[in-house]
C-alpha cells in the first residue's frame, strides 16, 4: 500500500524509513574510518569525500558505495546504477582529467566525471563559478520573455502594469533561483550583474514598448523596475531568517556559529570558520538582530504574555467589512 505521485506525504514517508538506514550507514562509516559525509533529500542521495587524492577519494567512494549497495538490499531497496554519477570540485588553473571509477564489481557501471552537474535545479562546476548556472536560468526568462510579447505590446493587448506584474511575478523569481549560491560577501558578481541587467533590459523594453535604442536606466526606471543588484540585496536580508526557523541539528545549523564574528577562532572543529557564502554571510549579519528565546518560557503561556498582563494598554478596533463605508 503507497501513495498517490506527488502527494504530500511521500516524502515524509521516505525520511521516516530511511532515518534509520542513514544511521547505520554512518555509524559504518564511523567504525570504518572513512571521512565520508552523507546528504539526502527524499531519494536522492550524496556522499561527499574531501582529499587531496583523487584515488583515495575514488576508493573512499568505492568502500561506501558497496556498504551502502548491502544496507539497501537488506531494507528492501534497490540502486538504480543507471542513475549514479561522480563529480570532482577542483581549485587547479591547469587541466583536470579525473579517472573514471569502476564500480563494475558492485553491480554498478563505470562512471566518468562530468563537466557540469545538476542537483535539485543548481548547475555546478569544477570551481564553483555557477557561470553556467545563472546562463541557463536567464536564457530561459528570456525565452519566457518573449513568449510573453503574444500576450500584448504598446498598442493592444495587457496593460503595462500587468506586464510588469507578470515579469515580477512569474520570470524574474526562475533567473534569481538559487541566487544564495552566488550573491555573498566579496563574491566576484560582475559576470552576473551582466548577464541579469541585459535580461531585465529586455523584459523593461518589452513592458513599455520601448525601441531598442533607448536608455537602458530609464527605461527601468520608466517600468518601475529596480536595479538587479538592489533586488538581490532586498531579498537577501529577507532570507536572513531563514536559517533561524530551522531545528538544531539541521547540517546548516552546523555551518553557522552562534558566537559574535569578533569571537570566532580558527580551528579544526569549526566547521563554519572554513566555509565562506551565503550561511556565513547571513550569520554574520543577522548577529544580534534575532534575539535567542524559548518557546516554552512561561512567558509565553495563556494567561501571561503582554496583552494579557496589560490588558488596559490596548484596544482594538472591530471593522465590518459588509459596511461600505
Amino acid at each position: 500500500m503507497g501513495v498517490g505521485q506527488g502527494s504530500a506525504l511521500s516524502p515524509i514517508l521516505s525520511a521516516l524509513y530511511l532515518s534509520l538506514l542513514f544511521y547505520i550507514i554512518e555509524k559504518r562509516f564511523k567504525n570504518l574510518n572513512l571521512p565520508i559525509s552523507t546528504l539526502s533529500f527524499v531519494d536522492d542521495g550524496l556522499f561527499i569525500v574531501q582529499n587531496k587524492s583523487i584515488s583515495i577519494s575514488n576508493s573512499h567512494l568505492f568502500y561506501s558505495y558497496n556498504i551502502l549497495s548491502k544496507l539497501l538490499s537488506s531494507f528492501g531497496l534497490i540502486i538504480e546504477h543507471s542513475k549514479t554519477e561522480i563529480f570532482h570540485f577542483n581549485r587547479s588553473h591547469g587541466p583536470f582529467n579525473p579517472p573514471s571509477l569502476n564500480l563494475s564489481p558492485l553491480g554498478g557501471s563505470i562512471l566518468w566525471p562530468k563537466e557540469l552537474w545538476r542537483y535539485l535545479g543548481f548547475i555546478f562546476d569544477r570551481k564553483l563559478s555557477f557561470h553556467k548556472h545563472i546562463d541557463y536560468y536567464t536564457n530561459k526568462v528570456m525565452s519566457t520573455v518573449n513568449y510573453m510579447k503574444l500576450l500584448g505590446n504598446s498598442s493592444r493587448g495587457i496593460s503595462l502594469v500587468q506586464k510588469r506584474l507578470l515579469y515580477r511575478c512569474c520570470a524574474l523569481p526562475i533567473a534569481l533561483y538559487g541566487f544564495q549560491l552566488w550573491f555573498y560577501n566579496k563574491a566576484p558578481i560582475l559576470y552576473y550583474m551582466k548577464i541579469l541587467n541585459k535580461m531585465q533590459r529586455r523584459a523593461a523594453t518589452w513592458i513599455l514598448g520601448a525601441f531598442k535604442t533607448s536608455p537602458t536606466e530609464g527605461i527601468k526606471a520608466i517600468a518601475g523596475l529596480i536595479p538587479i543588484k538592489f533586488h538581490l540585496q532586498k531579498i537577501t536580508k529577507r532570507s536572513l531568517i531563514r536559517p533561524f526557523k530551522l531545528l538544531d541539528n539541521h547540517i546548516i545549523k552546523n555551518l553557522m556559529n552562534d558566537d559574535p564574528p569578533s569571537t570566532k577562532t580558527m580551528n579544526s572543529h569549526n566547521i563554519g570558520s572554513l566555509t565562506k557564502g551565503f550561511i556565513i554571510n547571513s550569520t554574520n549579519k543577522s548577529y544580534g538582530i534575532f534575539p535567542s528565546f524559548s518557546p516554552l518560557d512561561p512567558e509565553f503561556s495563556p494567561g501571561s504574555q503582554i496583552s494579557d498582563n496589560f490588558s488596559n494598554c490596548f484596544s482594538f478596533n472591530l471593522v465590518n467589512k459588509k459596511e461600505k463605508n
